[in-house]
């Protein structure tokens, strides 16, 4: 597959790059910081300056033009509501439109576990708006034509990834997901068709990630 991966120098982007492209995939890693060429290059996709910020969906489109996927990896990492506001939702709002412009039917979100109305914390919270932003995100995609797949892994940790994950139908206090095993769970569900169309919340645990996104577990 030719993947277009937004939020390329992201953590979880770092790791699942290289996995795609040992497993033959071509990956357009899109990030806003030129600094971060170098980084970006050594996993062996090719490197794309865009500011998803400021991005219009005709550019958006443009660059999303002949893939096959497009996986959304990127956030505001915090800072203010506004800012948030603008990446976590409108942007990852504008790229799923030009997804669709572009013809690109496959689409993978990376959220998180608790990215539902019923754990919104109160609007004085400093949590809020990244919560509001990516619940009104995922809301959005999944009313999508899109072939979508919203993955929501818990507490993310450095730990080295086990290849293994436990489905979460309610979080509990131990959310912990190592963000190798994010990363191996976008390359599962892009090379897994039983993922589509289904928003996956987990952590780690003792079942195959490949299951799990083939919807065998």
């Amino acid at each position: 597959m030719k993947i277009a991966l937004i939020g390329g120098h992201g953590k979880v982007a770092l790791l699942a790059t290289p996995e795609l492209v040992n497993r033959g995939h071509q990956v357009t890693s899109f990030y806003r910081n030129p600094d971060h060429t170098g980084d970006v290059n050594a996993t062996g996709a090719t490197a794309v300056v865009l500011d998803i910020e400021s991005a219009t969906q005709e550019d958006l489109a443009e660059a999303f033009a002949g893939h096959d996927a497009v996986v959304w990896s990127a956030g505001a990492g915090g800072g203010s509501a506004d800012r948030t506001y603008a990446v976590d939702r409108d942007a990852a709002v504008r790229s799923m439109r030009a997804a669709e412009q572009a013809g690109v039917k496959r689409y993978i979100m990376v959220s998180f576990a608790t990215a539902d109305e019923k754990y919104l914390v109160n609007q004085d919270d400093s949590f809020y708006p990244y919560m509001a932003a990516k619940i009104a995100a995922d809301a959005h995609l999944r009313g999508t034509g899109l072939d979508w797949t919203v993955l929501g892994p818990g507490r993310l940790t450095l730990e080295e990834s086990t290849g293994a994950i436990e489905v979460l139908d309610e979080p509990g206090e131990n959310t912990d997901t190592s963000r190798g095993n994010v990363a191996l769970s976008i390359v599962e569900a892009l090379e897994n068709d039983g993922s589509i169309g289904r928003t996956i919340n987990f952590r780690d645990g003792s079942t195959s990630i490949h299951d799990v996104m083939a919807g065998t577990a």
